[in-house]
């Protein structure tokens, strides 16, 4: 089976990369899997019971986000899955598109302002190289979102 996979954090940022991913499976036909990660690495110092109520707030959250996204491809015509998943986000990216044998992955963009973003050009670079190395899935990043 081949697919696109779609990214996506939620919140107006993500509006761009949806769009994107809707009018990609429009075009090609391919089913259409949003994939929304929670990743708690951050949190490495707070006690795990916190980080367990914390992870399961995420997990609502993301199939929240999720809904909302397929309500979005549905309404122009399109019909996508959702998937949350617990991990690194560009393993869980990884994973998602070799389990479906995924033709492309869409991402969001950030807007790198500052030296205080993480997000790099050259990061996204290397980022989408490891996609596309590991998958054979072409990636894209959508044009006016944010991560």
């Amino acid at each position: 089976m081949s697919g696109i996979v779609c990214a996506i954090r939620g919140g107006p940022a993500s509006q761009p990369t949806i769009a994107q991913a809707v009018t990609l499976a429009q075009k090609t036909g391919l089913p259409l899997h949003f994939l929304y990660v929670v990743n708690l690495d951050f949190l490495s110092r707070v006690g795990s019971g916190r980080v367990h109520t914390i992870s399961e707030e995420m997990h609502q959250m993301g199939e929240f986000i999720l809904l909302t996204a397929q309500a979005t491809a549905t309404a122009q015509g399109v019909t996508a899955q959702g998937a949350v998943r617990h991990g690194n986000v560009g393993d869980e990216i990884i994973g998602l598109c070799r389990e479906l044998d995924a033709a492309y992955v869409i991402l969001g963009q950030p807007q790198v302002q500052g030296k205080a973003n993480i997000f790099t050009k050259n990061l996204l670079k290397k980022f989408s190289e490891r996609i596309e190395r590991e998958t054979g899935a072409k990636v894209f990043f959508a044009e006016g979102s944010g991560m």
